[in-house]
C-alpha cells in the first residue's frame, strides 16, 4: 500500500473493502462519519435510535481494522523481529497467538510475525459473508457478539503494542495525535458497549481512565 501521512513505503494489508452503497451498513458508516465530524466522539459511538446493535458494531469493526492497519504501517521499519521479540506491551503484558488452523496451540511469536498472523484473521473474519454480511436482510450469527468481542479484544492489543513500544516513534513521525484521535474512539466504543473485559485493558489503564475522565468533564 502506498505510503500514510507522507512516510515512506509501509508493509500494510489491503483495506477490508466497502459496503455496498445503498445498504443498511453503508448508510451507518455515513452516520458514523457524520457524528465524528461533531468532534463529540462520546456522541458518535452510541447506537443510534431504531438501529440494529449488530449492524453498528460491524460498521465500526472495519473502520477500526482499516486505521489501526494503517496506524501499524508507519511503524514496521521499527517493529521487527530483532527489536520487537515478542509481542508485548511493555514488560509486564506478553500476548501469545493462537487461530486453531495454522497456529492450534497459543504459540510466542515476534510482535511484527504476530500483527502479521492478527490482521490476517482478522481480515478472515471480516470477508466472511457468514461473520459479517453485507447482503440486505442476511442475519448475523448467533455468536457474532462473541467474535467481535474477540477482534476488539485482539485489536486492542496492537494499540497496546503502539502505545508502550513504539510511542516514541509515533512521536518522531509526527502522528502522535492520529493515534490518540484513533484510540480515544476505539476505547470509547468498547466502553460503550463493554465489548472488552477490563482486565485485557490493563496496559493501558492509565490511558483509559485519563480519556474517561476527560470525556466526563466535556
Amino acid at each position: 500500500m502506498s505510503a500514510f501521512f507522507g512516510i515512506g513505503k509501509t508493509r500494510t494489508f489491503k483495506p477490508r473493502k466497502d459496503v455496498p452503497e445503498g445498504t443498511k451498513q453503508y448508510q451507518l458508516r455515513k452516520y458514523a462519519e457524520a457524528t465524528l465530524g461533531s468532534g463529540n466522539l462520546r456522541l458518535a459511538v452510541r447506537l443510534p435510535e431504531g438501529e440494529d446493535l449488530n449492524e453498528w458494531l460491524a460498521v465500526h469493526a472495519v473502520d477500526f481494522f482499516n486505521h489501526l492497519n494503517m496506524l501499524y504501517g508507519t511503524v514496521t521499519e521499527f517493529c521487527t523481529p530483532q527489536e520487537c521479540p515478542i509481542m508485548s506491551a511493555g514488560p509486564r503484558y506478553e500476548y501469545l497467538w493462537e487461530d486453531g488452523v495454522r497456529y492450534k496451540k497459543a504459540t510466542k511469536l515476534p510482535a511484527p510475525e504476530y500483527v502479521d498472523a492478527l490482521m490476517n484473521w482478522a481480515q478472515g473474519l471480516l470477508d466472511n459473508e457468514d461473520i459479517f454480511p453485507s447482503e440486505m436482510g442476511k442475519p448475523f450469527s448467533k455468536n457474532f457478539r462473541d467474535t467481535i468481542g474477540r477482534l476488539f479484544r485482539r485489536l486492542f492489543r496492537v494499540y497496546a503494542h503502539l502505545y508502550s513500544n513504539h510511542f516514541d516513534h509515533i512521536c518522531a513521525l509526527g502522528i502522535e495525535a492520529h493515534l490518540n484521535t484513533s484510540y480515544r474512539h476505539f476505547f470509547l466504543f468498547v466502553n460503550e458497549f463493554d465489548l472488552v473485559d477490563k482486565r485485557e485493558l490493563a496496559p493501558l489503564d492509565e490511558l483509559n481512565e485519563a480519556i474517561l475522565a476527560e470525556d466526563k468533564g466535556r
